[in-house]
């Protein structure tokens, strides 16, 4: 199998517009939450959202074409842009029928959906823009991605809920490791902060009813936790085969080694209360890694905030790495600082991994007041913590019963 490294990240979330400013605010315990604004949170339980600041996406995409694409899709070019910029590759010198995107989206262009809807019913199908199929669709994420960088290599989406953005790492690392391409941009890209989108999670009582407290709102393993923060933003991994980064003298930030995925089989919202599913999930991406348990360091765990599934997810890991080990390594959730950001959450979340690689850091669970003798492992609370990273996990697991797992260990030649 071909070797698969890390040579380029680029993110947009509700803590910063760039990675770098991003990595900044995470490791710093700063939060992106607040009071929800995109929408009227009065009729709503949850009246807290994260949802990106001051995004402008004119220096990426013309005036004309942001009018043509839906805000999921921005962000998507926009990571993208500057995913491919960090990893120094010019397009103009390289195939780019080896080069391929596999973006996805959990729900897509939900924000157009609504918008067409009232404008038919208040003047008529004649009226409904000839853009809202191509601005709706999940699949155009990576679409305007190829069209915007000209990337003739594979090209994908993936659409497994809040697993999508793990799923597409994982899928793209197989395809460059398979030799279909020698480059790939992976990842995940959400923003449906509607009134449909928001509305439908709080009524399943999903989210954070913390509205005192907005900022504090996500609390990922705290005792005091009661749902998660709807959050919006994206997060692209440039994924280049080994001999290819050598070649070109990439700057190398790891090395993408294992991914695992399975179904739970169980409800259509809940996880496993075994957490039988996600254990396999960690334990395949571990075996596909040549990894053992005792390698791990870092968990950059789903950790959404909801009563179950971070009981489960803690469950999860003492399955698979045994009740010893589990209580060695360090697991944060970003999602403290983030909210919940759906499709694009194992993209942002795979670039804390591969971040707290490089620099040796690993950024907090903040929030965390109140332990929960059913979550009582390491959460690394309130402050990062420097130590050596040499093997770090991202868990995503999604509705549908959906796990997906990705692996990644500091890059020797």
């Amino acid at each position: 199998m071909r070797r698969v490294v890390v040579t380029g990240v680029g993110m947009i979330t509700p803590v910063a517009n760039s990675a770098e400013e991003s990595w900044k605010a995470f490791i710093q315990g700063k939060s992106g939450t607040g009071p929800i604004t995109q929408i009227d949170g009065t009729p709503f339980q949850s009246k807290v959202s994260a949802e990106v600041k001051n995004f402008d996406p004119t220096h990426y995409i013309k005036p004309k074409d942001i009018k043509k694409t839906d805000r999921f899709v921005q962000f998507a070019i926009v990571s993208s842009s500057m995913a491919l910029q960090d990893s120094k590759i010019d397009v103009k010198n390289e195939d780019p029928y080896r080069i391929g995107v596999l973006v996805g989206s959990g729900i897509g262009g939900l924000r157009v959906i609504e918008e067409q809807h009232k404008i038919m019913l208040e003047k008529g199908p004649g009226r409904i823009s000839p853009f809202l199929i191509p601005m709706l669709i999940v699949n155009m994420a990576p679409g305007q991605i190829s069209i915007h960088l000209g990337l003739k290599g594979p090209n994908n989406c993936v659409a497994t809920a809040c697993a999508t953005g793990s799923n597409a790492i994982g899928d793209a690392f197989k395809i460059v490791q398979r030799g279909e391409a020698d480059v790939m941009l992976a990842g995940g890209t959400e923003s449906c902060i509607t009134m449909l989108g928001f509305g439908g999670f709080d009524a399943m009582k999903a989210l954070s009813t913390h509205n005192e407290h907005p900022q504090t709102a996500s609390r990922p393993f705290d005792k005091t936790r009661n749902g998660f923060v709807m959050g919006e933003g994206c997060g692209i991994l440039v994924l280049e085969e080994l001999e290819h980064a050598k070649k070109r003298g990439a700057k190398i930030y790891c090395e993408m080694a294992g991914y695992g995925m399975t179904s739970d089989a169980s409800h259509i919202t809940a996880p496993d209360p075994s957490g039988e599913g996600a254990a396999r999930c960690m334990a395949q991406a571990l075996k596909d890694a040549n990894l053992k348990p005792g390698d791990v360091d870092y968990i950059n765990a789903h950790g959404t905030s909801t009563p179950l599934n971070d009981k489960v997810e803690t469950l999860a890991i003492k399955k698979v790495l045994g009740e010893d080990q589990a209580r060695k390594i360090k697991i944060s959730s970003t999602k403290s600082m983030t909210g919940h950001l759906l499709g694009a959450a194992g993209g942002v979340e795979g670039i804390v991994c591969v971040l707290a690689l490089r620099h040796g850091i690993i950024p907090p669970t903040i929030n965390y007041k109140h332990p929960d003798p059913d979550c009582d492992l390491d959460y690394v609370p309130n402050e990062a913590v420097r130590m050596k990273v040499n093997v770090a996990l991202s868990n995503s697991l999604g509705f549908g019963g959906h796990n997906a797992c990705v692996a990644f260990k500091a890059f020797r030649d």
